[in-house]
Parts: C-alpha cells; sequence; structure tokens
C-alpha cells in the first residue's frame, strides 16, 4: 500500500477523476479523496474532473464544486485515476497523461494499473472501501465518510453482493461511527427513484425477453423511446439490477441505444456467469457480477453476439 500523504507532499495542485458515466462508487470515491486531500493540504489546489454526476449525490461535499466542462489547464503536479483504467477517464485522460505524477487507485479485475504509482486491488468490493485503506485517520471527518460509505453501498448494492467480505461490513460499522444518517443516505441514493425513472423501469420490465430456457432476460430502449419519455442515461439506474431480480434468472442485459446502431450494455449475474469475461470481449468489463460495455450493430445483433459468451458459462 502506499503513503497517500506522503505522494502528495509538495504539490501545489492535485486533479481527480473517475470513470466516464460516473456512478456511486466513481462520485463517492472521487468526493470523499478530495475533501480527505484538503483536510490534509488546505492550501493546496485539488480538483474533481468529471461528466456531471447523478443529482442524486448533491448532499455530498464538494458536489457543486466538480468540474463537469474540462477546460484548458495547467500541468497537474499529481493526478489521480479512481475506479477505472486509462481508457474510460474520457476527457480527464489528457490531464492525466500531462501530470508530473500518476496515481491510479482501482478495484476492476481488468485494469493492469495505468499510472506511475498503481494500487489495484480485485478482492475488494469498491474503490471506497479500497481507499478507507489508504486514508489515516488523523485526516477523515463526518464528511469523508459519508462519501465513502456512498461508495460502498452502490458497489455493494448495500451490502447483498457477492463482493461483500467480512471486511467491507467491519469498515461499513467504522464510518457508521462518523454520526452518519444512513437510512436516508441509503434511500436517497440507492433506492428512491424519480416518477419518469419509474415509468422507463416498469416499461422496460413489461417489454423484457427470456431467452437460453428462460435464464437469461433483456430488455432495450431505442432512441424514439427515449426520446418519447424524454429519459437521460442518469435515468435508466436500477433497471438491470430490477431484471436479475427475477426468479429463475441468471444473467441479466439492458441496453439503451446511444447512438446509430450503437448500445450501452448493462451486465448483471448470479454465480453462475461471470459478467465481467463476457464485456471483456466487447471492450468492456468490471465485475464477476457487474459489468458493461459498448457495442455496434442492432438490437438483435448485439444479443445474439453477447449470448455466444453468456451461454458458453452457462452450458
Amino acid at each position: 500500500m502506499i503513503d497517500l500523504i506522503k505522494e502528495c507532499e509538495g504539490a501545489r495542485t492535485i486533479g481527480i477523476s473517475g470513470h466516464v458515466r460516473p456512478d456511486g462508487d466513481c462520485v463517492g470515491s472521487c468526493l470523499a479523496l478530495r475533501k480527505y486531500l484538503l483536510n490534509a493540504f488546505p492550501d493546496v489546489q485539488v480538483t474533481v474532473n468529471l461528466q456531471t454526476p447523478p443529482r442524486i449525490f448533491h448532499n455530498l461535499v464538494g458536489y457543486e464544486e466538480v468540474r463537469t466542462d474540462f477546460p484548458e489547464s495547467p500541468r497537474y503536479d499529481v493526478y489521480f485515476a479512481l475506479d477505472c483504467n486509462r481508457e474510460r477517464l474520457g476527457p480527464a485522460g489528457e490531464y492525466f497523461d500531462s501530470a508530473v505524477k500518476t496515481i491510479n487507485i482501482d478495484h476492476h479485475v481488468s485494469n493492469s494499473g495505468v499510472g506511475q504509482i498503481n494500487v489495484v486491488e480485485p478482492e475488494i468490493s469498491s474503490t471506497g472501501e479500497l481507499l478507507y485503506t489508504l486514508f489515516e485517520k488523523q485526516y477523515m471527518d463526518a464528511q469523508v465518510a459519508e462519501a465513502l460509505y456512498v461508495a460502498m453501498i452502490h458497489d455493494t448494492g448495500v451490502f447483498q453482493y457477492s463482493c461483500t467480505s467480512p471486511q467491507t461490513m467491519r469498515i461499513a460499522a467504522d464510518l457508521m461511527e462518523y454520526g452518519l444518517n444512513f437510512p436516508v443516505i441509503i434511500q436517497e441514493t440507492f433506492y428512491e427513484k424519480t416518477y419518469l425513472q419509474a415509468q422507463i423501469m416498469g416499461r422496460c420490465l413489461m417489454e423484457s425477453v427470456r431467452f437460453m430456457d428462460g435464464r437469461c432476460i433483456v430488455s432495450a430502449v431505442d432512441r424514439k423511446t427515449a426520446d418519447f419519455y424524454g429519459v437521460l442515461p442518469k435515468d435508466y439506474e436500477g433497471i438491470v439490477n430490477q431484471l436479475i431480480n427475477i426468479k429463475g434468472v441468471d444473467c441479466a442485459l439492458f441496453m439503451y441505444e446511444t447512438d446509430t446502431l450503437e448500445f450501452k450494455v448493462s451486465l448483471r449475474s448470479s454465480e453462475a456467469v461471470d459478467v465481467s469475461k463476457v464485456a471483456e470481449h466487447f471492450g468492456g468489463g468490471g465485475h464477476v457480477r457487474a459489468a458493461g460495455c459498448t457495442m455496434k450493430g442492432t438490437f438483435h445483433d448485439c444479443v445474439n453476439n453477447l449470448s455466444k459468451y453468456i451461454a458458453e458459462q452457462i452450458s
């Protein structure tokens, strides 16, 4: 493990980024690290550069300070890539490439380490949990704890996914000691949906199709449907998790059209399928039970291509 404080000593500018389409682990980890470093170095400029984070995380300290426009910037002294490899940084990748020192912290098995310094621990539930193991108590506070807790609940499905370990629960308990209103945090960032989100989820569930003897299920939203409802990518949050909860389903796919003949695909699975291996065939990645990728082709092309690699594991 590395000493984050030592690695950042002497820096005047520190940048932090996570992956495109940031989720709870990404947003929580970036904001937790920002506040932690500001506690340790109050006179240092610490900037988080991300695509616009979902509004459900607006109560986290630092949310309003996230830079989403990616302006031209002087060379950062230290730059962190969290919860992803270089390819998923999007526009922030240029900041990472030009920084004096680069540090990559992640828990995805598909990440081989892209920084000058790398901490990649695939056995840990989330990047939030990994950061906790690197943080010194003296620079922790309730705001750091809340952001880490958000990161952990989102990548563990509120501690129900198989990546949750006894150590994960011990860390969560320690974070709760900071006085977190954890029932509200869980409800507002994980379970609560807008009426629009409920509408599109209902349609996706109603139009879902089971295949492979019912062990797989898929649902998709094309651009025409998305325009009709006025939904954005953030409104699809939680749909694939509902699909995998259907009894008898071992693998769930949710797809939405991002461009002509291009789909963003989210995959979830039971213990029967390692969806990270499926996603890797199409340039994506993730975890054993949760992964994603972007695919070209028609809806049927994408399903057929995914099915080939799913079937190899199910059979």
